[in-house]
């Protein structure tokens, strides 16, 4: 049996008619029991939302924002969202399909996020949260040149927009990459 390399990805910005689609696809990566295919799954420490359409209509809509997608075979398997904030970039709402984790393309599409700021806005460094409690998702992005800040901000307790807690210590670290 011949064993072939996954294509290459191929990158576009979203659109309004791909909401839906990149809802279904950060909800697959991160809630509930399809998320467990993965090794980003949130499902033990938040239930409900990860995102809805309103917020992801809202980031594609904006002047500043953009959420970046990689299709294969004509569906969208992984995203993220890119924020220009001045001197940096905002990474954020990535996900990739929890099939088609452990491949790589987690890291391809970082690498172009990164390139796309440093590239398109001159970002000088990118900049994302992770809730402080995912070590194995912040030692990822360590292994990626992103450090710990220390810089950490509330959960939205309440706001179930952003899930339902299943504990009480949810924070927010601030991780930096620079990109020069």
């Amino acid at each position: 049996m011949e064993i072939t390399a996954d294509p290459a990805p191929t990158f576009r910005d979203a659109t309004d008619a791909d909401v839906d689609e990149v809802v279904a696809l950060v909800e697959s990566a991160y809630r509930g029991e399809s998320s467990r295919a993965g090794w980003t799954t949130e499902a033990d420490i938040l239930q409900g939302q990860r995102t809805d359409p309103e917020g992801v209509r809202a980031i594609i809509g904006s002047a500043d924002g953009r959420v970046l997608t990689v299709e294969r075979d004509g569906r969208i398997v992984a995203c993220c969202q890119l924020e220009h904030r001045g001197d940096h970039a905002y990474f954020g709402m990535f996900a990739v399909s929890p099939t088609a984790q452990g491949g790589g393309l987690g890291r391809i599409v970082l690498a172009e996020a990164e390139r796309q700021a440093r590239e398109v806005w001159g970002a000088a460094e990118m900049h994302m949260t992770v809730i402080s409690v995912r070590e194995d998702l912040i030692a990822w992005y360590e292994r990626r040149g992103y450090g710990r800040t220390g810089r950490m901000t509330p959960f939205p307790y309440g706001d179930e927009r952003f899930g339902i807690p299943q504990r009480d210590d949810l924070q927010f670290e601030l991780l930096v990459k620079p990109l020069s």
